[in-house]
């Protein structure tokens, strides 16, 4: 999955697709287990997809951080 499309799920989406990818990620490393997976890259890409997963729902975290730590700043009248 590329980080556009993943940045434009919503948080139900976005936990929906992170929970398909670890479990697409633990299907294929049983795969390996049982000497059944013929295409090796498969686990490398599922991991960056769930790193890309991971990243925009910290992203939305930082951005919700900052926004009410922002207005309580600015509001507490400190120079």
């Amino acid at each position: 999955m590329e980080i556009a499309k993943a940045r434009t799920l919503s948080e139900q989406e976005l936990g929906e697709e992170l929970e398909s990818a670890r479990r697409h990620l633990y299907d294929l490393r049983f795969q390996l287990a049982t000497r059944q997976l013929t295409d090796y890259n498969q686990i490398s890409r599922t991991r960056r997809d769930i790193a890309r997963l991971l990243t925009v729902r910290t992203e939305r975290q930082l951005d919700a951080a900052s926004g009410r730590a922002g207005s309580s700043a600015s509001a507490g009248g400190k120079s």
